[in-house]
């Protein structure tokens, strides 16, 4: 059984996808709220899965002074997970410890694989809600046959990365992502598996691929992300024909 582990940091205005704000309709506060939404999505779709979700939080240590809130990041992040579970009980939370996004990822990997025992590792941003149960569990039956298992986002990026067995984690996230990480395991003589392309939000070009693939498949009655789909009909996004291109309006 695959331990997902979801890294996640308290959704909080500025911090929760900073772009967003400053180049979409959106504002800090609703980028924010976009970020919880994802996460949400993230840890129902985990729940429903064959894995064991380990909610993975950078700590106010962690942040930048100006991104401390009042509560504690653990407690705003326990709050997320209970408002889309019906349960937190079988909800491991555990800190992230590392100086970078690497080393933080590589930590815990090396901790569950080497000393808990755990036959496969997979780290997910949580930022692309349209990894389903599914994928997780498709995931899974990949990682039997690759120690390293891929999926591949816009831009060089990741939205999920298993493992089987470790690699030199010094970097491995480093641009373009989802090169680093197969050299990375390529170096370590494993063998290397990828899943299907899933948008991972972080600019306004990913929410307009997003943006239109939810309203589409609403629209045909397909399966959406329920949070983050839900936030996309309350603000009325959509992508319309601009003056440059395809472009981001409100109703």
């Amino acid at each position: 059984m695959t331990h997902i582990a979801v890294f996640a940091d308290p959704p909080r205005p500025g911090l929760a996808f900073p772009e967003l704000a400053e180049s979409s309709p959106l504002s800090e506060s609703e980028a924010a709220d976009l970020y919880a939404a994802t996460l949400k999505d993230t840890f129902v779709a985990v729940r429903r899965s064959g894995g064991d979700l380990l909610v993975n939080y950078r700590p106010d240590d962690l942040l930048a002074d100006e991104f401390v809130g009042d509560e504690s990041a653990e407690a705003e992040v326990r709050a997320l997970a209970a408002d889309a579970l019906d349960s937190t009980e079988e909800v491991r939370f555990e800190v992230q410890v590392g100086s970078s996004f690497s080393a933080r990822a590589g930590n815990t990997v090396t901790h569950l694989l080497g000393e808990e025992g755990v036959s496969s590792v997979a780290v997910v941003p949580g930022t692309a809600p349209f990894l389903t149960r599914q994928e997780i569990d498709s995931a899974a039956m990949k990682i039997r046959r690759n120690a390293v298992v891929l999926g591949p986002s816009e831009r060089g990026r990741v939205y999920f990365a298993g493992f089987a067995d470790t690699i030199d984690f010094e970097d491995a996230y480093a641009t373009p992502e989802i090169e680093t990480l197969a050299r990375r395991a390529t170096d370590a003589g494993h063998e290397v598996g990828f899943l299907s392309a899933k948008t991972c939000i972080g600019t306004v070009e990913d929410l307009c691929s997003l943006v239109s693939l939810v309203n589409a498949r609403t629209e045909a009655g397909r399966v959406v992300p329920e949070h983050t789909a839900t936030l996309f009909d309350e603000w009325g996004l959509r992508v319309e024909e601009g003056a440059d291109g395809p472009e981001l309006t409100r109703e």
